[in-house]
């Protein structure tokens, strides 16, 4: 079950307590709520000095959703978890949109702009802006904000690599290859996450897949990782030696799709092998000892419980992995990073022409958009409380995003904080 992170009056970290005990606390008035996300109860009173257990913060890094958990090693029990979604594809795609921008000039007649000296010189350990924001955000929002609330003993991270020289060429061999080899289970685990885990030949799922020759190796084929899908054993005979074409002439629509995906790059690949050991010198750099592990031992530790395959269980089975890991009633805190907003001062239509003008000051009467509030309203039209995030605007009159769809025109004078914007979005 997740526990309910806890502080003392100093600020100093707890043993994590049940929800029946917070809940026991807020009710006797003994301790107040210090964070929303991810919850966190302060105390009122000073405690007496107790023995803290210090637990373990593991980490599964991946391009897309890296996975936390807080494992207490003595107990093998996932004290807290959380997947964390990063943004950094999305800022991949406004960098190559600015750069069309700046380059559209070369195609009008502009005037001359003189090139800048060395403008393009980069230092030593560069990363490109939508890698270096996954580390920034795991070590920020992962690491330093569960070091505040945690007595941490150490930290497991998975160290993995994709060869992409292997992967692309599977004859590669003597000089032409000196960066180490790629097992099976690389390979097999890359086609998992390409493939969504199901037959690309009938779509389905939850039953043993078989890596499979899209043009097949007796007409040719070869073993690199774009001729690689995953396929039932049923769809795998009954397709045997025939071309992915000739079997699949009748179905056009999943033939493109299947042709598509195959010649997808391996960006996710790249991006884990570019940051994870900026990620190690992140991570060493907090003092604490690092433990590194392959994906195939987080495999194998998932497969020996008997778990799931989620972000979260594969990072608490990171690394040296308790007898038995104790994840009964854990719900996971998911986050999303959504940035804080853009610096376009002026919204334009889908033509490229200026509709609405963005203003200056982002706060009103202490709220900006973004923020988590709890609305209760005694009077009026609209009575009823009303929990979500805030659209502001100048004239006090606010629109709240609430699970049950937008509520507009609350007064900012029922609004109350609940948790400030922070580029991020949580839900569990």
């Amino acid at each position: 079950m997740s526990k309910v992170l806890i502080i003392d009056t100093d600020k100093r970290p707890l043993n994590p307590i049940y929800p029946a005990q917070a809940r026991q606390l807020l009710r006797n008035g003994k301790a107040a709520i210090f964070r929303q996300f991810p919850f966190t109860l302060i105390l009122k009173e000073a405690r007496p000095d107790a023995l803290v257990q210090p637990l373990r913060i593991k980490i599964d890094p991946g391009a897309k959703t890296t996975g936390i958990a807080l494992v207490n090693d003595s107990t093998g029990e996932v004290i807290f978890a959380s997947e964390l979604k990063h943004r950094g594809f999305a800022i991949r795609e406004c960098l190559e949109s600015r750069r069309s921008l700046r380059r559209s000039p070369r195609n009008r007649k502009t005037r001359y702009r003189q090139p800048r000296f060395l403008n393009r010189t980069r230092r030593q350990g560069w990363l490109a802006p939508s890698v270096c924001i996954v580390v920034l955000i795991i070590s920020k929002l992962g690491l330093q904000s569960y070091a505040d609330l945690h007595s941490l003993e150490a930290i497991s991270q998975e160290l993995v690599r994709f060869d992409m020289e292997l992967m692309r060429n599977p004859d590669i061999q003597g000089k032409e290859y000196q960066q180490g080899t790629l097992t099976g289970y690389e390979t097999r685990e890359y086609l998992l996450e390409k493939w969504n885990r199901q037959c690309a030949y009938c779509g389905i799922k939850d039953v043993p897949l078989q890596i499979e020759h899209i043009h097949p190796r007796a007409k040719g084929g070869t073993n690199s990782i774009t001729n690689l899908t995953l396929s039932c054993e049923k769809c795998n005979i009954k397709k045997g030696t025939k071309d992915v074409k000739d079997f699949l002439k009748k179905d056009s629509s999943r033939l493109e799709r299947i042709l598509k995906q195959a010649k997808k790059p391996l960006v996710d690949a790249a991006a884990v092998n570019t940051t994870r050991f900026k990620l190690f010198e992140v991570l060493k750099a907090t003092g604490l000892p690092v433990e590194t592990s392959s994906g195939g031992l987080t495999k194998f530790n998932r497969n020996q419980q008997n778990l799931e395959k989620t972000h979260w269980i594969d990072a608490a089975c990171v690394g040296t992995t308790p007898e038995k890991l104790i994840v009964k009633g854990v719900k996971p805190l998911l986050i999303q990073a959504v940035g804080h907003g853009s610096r376009q001062s002026c919204r334009t239509d889908k033509y490229g022409f200026p509709n609405r003008h963005v203003p200056r000051n982002k706060i009103h009467f202490g709220f900006q958009t973004g923020d988590i509030v709890k609305a209760i309203v005694k009077t009026g039209k609209k009575v009823g409380k009303y929990v979500g995030k805030v659209a502001i605007r100048s004239s006090g009159s606010f629109n709240i995003s609430t699970k049950n769809g937008l509520v507009q025109g609350i007064s900012y004078k029922y609004c109350k904080h609940i948790h400030k914007k922070d580029g991020y979005s949580y839900a569990t």
